[in-house]
């Protein structure tokens, strides 16, 4: 399941299996939607460990700049990536069947010192963030995924302020 927005990607989106893709494709709509190039692939830990190690000591080679890596159950994927590169590591947490994501949090968020992995929300929310994330650290050093970012953020904030609760002044009438 490789699959890349462009021939030179800035974010890796990768992921422990294919049913991890139902939620981290909203990391992938969020990129596409602030116009950063990204690739997505399943990489398995505890599957494809050769696939995994190849991924992550070509990946700042490639021109990779960030990477985000879901997973659900053990979760090791993040944790075994951030092992093998210094690039960036967000870490989103995919929701599973026995303990609703805990254990996928868990896992991710309960680094050793000195091999971080910047961890997020389980689910949806976490895949949207880990995206926003991303594009945040790429703002420091590219103007114009910084106003990418800032217009998303505005655009945000005046959804939220046009649908005020029912009753208060400038309410829409249903």
């Amino acid at each position: 399941m490789a699959r890349s927005s462009t021939s030179s990607p800035q974010v890796g989106i990768i992921m422990g299996s294919q049913s991890d893709w139902e939620t981290m494709v909203n990391a992938a709509d969020t990129l596409k939607l602030l116009g950063i190039p990204f690739e997505a692939e399943v990489v398995s830990a505890h599957r494809t460990p050769m696939k995994l190690k190849d991924y992550a000591l070509a990946a700042r080679r490639r021109g990779l700049k960030i990477i985000i890596a879901g997973a659900g159950g053990a979760a090791h994927l993040p944790g075994m990536v951030a092992a093998m590169t210094s690039l960036p590591v967000l870490g989103v947490p995919v929701q599973s069947k026995s303990l609703d994501g805990i254990d996928s949090l868990l896992s991710i968020v309960q680094m050793p010192a000195g091999v971080p992995v910047h961890t997020f929300a389980i689910g949806r929310a976490g895949a949207i963030n880990a995206a926003l994330g991303a594009a945040a650290i790429l703002a420091l050093s590219d103007l114009k995924v910084a106003v990418k970012l800032d217009h998303y953020r505005a655009e945000q904030t005046k959804a939220v302020l046009a649908n005020p609760l029912p009753g208060k002044k400038g309410a829409k009438k249903r």
